[in-house]
């Protein structure tokens, strides 16, 4: 016999998984899926908070792969370097909040299936 879930629990948990990310973009916003995985027994809601996850460490490496050389050619460019790679950095901001957004709305409208990022690396099996 299969388990039945809450629809509306497990959008959500799912959409706070997801969603964290725009409350803060410190440890709060793994900290938020983290414990919802923890405290979950449905699978599509761990799913969708192990996949936030690993989401927002994929964030925080290119972030940091991406950002350091920019500010370190920034500063030594007296931020002429900065401007150069504007696009770059709004480029990342775009597709950053595009996919959390596209996973809320994923959630929301397909809440039986969890919602997996397109090309990133996944340190957390989900």
């Amino acid at each position: 016999m299969q388990a039945t879930y809450n629809s509306d629990k497990r959008k959500l948990l799912s959409c706070l998984s997801h969603g964290a990310i725009f409350f803060s973009t410190t440890l709060f916003s793994v900290g938020v899926p983290i414990v919802i995985s923890i405290i979950s027994d449905d699978p599509v809601v761990k799913s969708n908070a192990k996949e936030s996850i690993n989401f927002h460490f994929n964030v925080w490496f290119w972030a940091t792969v991406i950002g350091v050389p920019i500010g370190i050619i920034s500063w030594i460019t007296f931020g002429i370097g900065g401007i150069l790679f504007f696009p770059v950095v709004a480029l990342g901001f775009l597709i950053h909040w595009g996919l959390t957004i596209v996973a809320l709305i994923h959630c929301l409208t397909n809440s039986d299936e969890p919602f997996r990022y397109p090309f990133i690396f996944r340190l957390l099996s989900t």
